[in-house]
């Protein structure tokens, strides 16, 4: 191969790598931006109200408003506050965050409709062991909580911070069996080879699917401190929990950290569960042969498959809210008790029983 050649292909294989991880960049930052505006348009109009309007049209321009405000507010940090802890825990939050979506597939490789002479895949890092990588980062990203808590110096923060640790501790290992228990029935680690495991069945319509289902979602919104299990927040016994001494820029990556984590977890749903980019078929079995049905399921094949993957995301994403809207904060013994007495006794039965239906080849 000349040296031209060679040149070609490096500079191709550099462009496949920064194309899609600044478009994932942007994508991230736009949503953890608007999700926040979405959130109180959503509470608002369950609740009879308007939310944000005087910043541009029907309030789309105060995300912005407030990340300007964020930038210049002043960055306040306790006098008795450990400093260098204090100002890497939202950092490390904000760069698990991230890193989590780096193996996120959202869709198949693409040419988009005919434009490239190559197929470019929908997704930063294909990584065989993507499973894993997710739970990794979940769990490194829990500690920022923890260290915000414990470095503040003030009481309200360090029970936040404790409260997170014993709820990371309690909800990841129902969550761990949930995610094993999809790994076994798609026989890999691989979110893309996930998604394409159910291509005749998504993983939500097995025998199984629901209880692992449920079990994955529910340790999933505990894992991301929303409502009903945001004790280490509490505004109404701690103020704001494991980020009261927070001000500023550092402030406003905690609230970052918060959507992209809701994202995470919503695109995980999707992808595990939901058969991630692939389209909804309307009777896919009993009724396939009839003219209308085909016709519709052809509709709906016809749609872009990131666009059924981001539909998918954002129904969860409301889902958060509309939990939010809703349900009251559980007491703290209850949060215990869910985990330790329910979920985690239910995970076990339901990776047992999968393990058996998979070597029966039930599933």
């Amino acid at each position: 191969m000349s040296e031209s050649h060679q040149l070609l292909n490096i500079a191709w294989r550099v462009l496949l790598f920064l194309v899609p991880a600044l478009a994932l960049v942007a994508f991230i930052l736009a949503n953890a931006m608007y999700l926040q505006l979405m959130e109180r348009k959503v509470l608002a109009h369950m609740q009879s109200r308007l939310g944000p309007m005087r910043t541009g049209w029907h309030g789309v321009l105060q995300p912005i408003a407030d990340a300007v405000k964020f930038l210049f507010k002043e960055d306040v940090i306790p006098a008795k506050a450990d400093k260098w802890v204090f100002s890497i825990a939202p950092l490390m939050l904000l760069i698990m965050a991230f890193g989590s979506m780096v193996i996120i597939p959202f869709g198949p490789p693409t040419d988009f409709f005919g434009i490239l002479s190559h197929k470019v895949p929908m997704l930063v890092s294909n990584l065989n062991i993507g499973v894993l990588y997710i739970l990794a980062f979940a769990s490194v990203g829990t500690y920022g909580v923890i260290m915000a808590g414990w470095a503040s110096n003030n009481k309200y923060a360090f029970m936040g911070g404790f409260r997170s640790a014993a709820q990371m501790i309690s909800y990841e290992i129902p969550m761990a069996f949930a995610i094993v228990t999809v790994v076994l029935m798609a026989g890999s680690l691989n979110l893309t080879d996930i998604v394409n495991a159910q291509q005749g069945r998504w993983f939500l319509f097995t025998p199984l699917g629901p209880v692992v289902f449920f079990l994955y979602l529910l340790a999933g919104i505990a894992e991301t401190n929303r409502v009903p299990f945001d004790l280490p927040e509490a505004e109404s016994e701690l103020v704001a929990g494991y980020f009261t001494e927070y001000s500023g820029i550092r402030f406003g990556i905690f609230y970052m950290a918060e959507y992209m984590n809701m994202m995470v977890v919503s695109l995980l749903v999707s992808i595990m569960f939901l058969g991630g980019w692939l389209p909804v078929q309307i009777f896919p079995h009993a009724l396939a042969g009839v003219a209308p049905i085909v016709w519709l399921n052809k509709a709906l094949a016809a749609i872009p498959p990131t666009l059924w993957l981001l539909a998918k995301l954002y129904f969860f994403i409301f889902f958060y809210m509309w939990l939010r809207a809703t349900l009251p904060r559980y007491r703290y013994d209850q949060l215990m008790a869910i985990s330790w007495k329910t979920l985690l006794p239910l995970s076990l039965c339901v990776l047992v029983a999968s393990a058996f239906m998979k070597q029966l080849g039930w599933i």
